[in-house]
């Protein structure tokens, strides 16, 4: 934060989430009064994201339930969000590395949740309950999910 509020680079959108016309909007709406007004433009600028916004976006998120690669953007926050007490179960692993290839499978991208707050048991579920929706059904889903994440880092970052 400066005197003059919150400012907020490029590349710290980028890594909250990685869809360019996203990133110009809410950068070119800065500098921000506070928090809250970061985390407006950012939500605003978000709702909703376009079919091709959200496959952009998907490009930086690993599968749930794996690693991200070293180096890659939003890296440091999806080992973060996806951290929980129940992450090293195995059972629960082979569930949702199942569930990710039927959501594959069945959509044509990875899955992608909010994993703040939720436990590998809760992901899986809703994993599966996500896999019974339509495709356009589930799209909407996926740009809420995408716009909840960034919010969550972009809070992170700035507190």
């Amino acid at each position: 934060m400066s005197a003059r509020g919150i400012e907020v680079t490029e590349e710290q959108l980028r890594t909250a989430l990685g869809v360019e016309r996203w990133i110009a909007d809410v950068a070119a709406a800065g500098p921000f009064a506070d928090l809250d007004a970061l985390l407006e433009a950012a939500s605003s600028a978000a709702s909703p994201l376009s079919v091709a916004e959200i496959e952009e976006a998907l490009a930086h998120h690993p599968r749930i339930g794996e690693k991200p690669a070293a180096g890659a953007t939003g890296a440091d926050h999806s080992r973060r969000e996806q951290a929980s007490p129940d992450a090293d179960d195995p059972h629960l692993a082979a569930r949702m590395a199942e569930g990710n290839a039927a959501y594959e499978q069945r959509f044509g991208r990875i899955f992608l949740i909010r994993a703040v707050g939720r436990s590998r048991a809760e992901i899986v579920a809703e994993l599966d309950r996500r896999l019974t929706l339509d495709d356009a059904e589930e799209l909407v889903i996926v740009g809420e999910q995408l716009r909840e994440i960034a919010v969550l880092r972009l809070t992170a970052m700035f507190l």
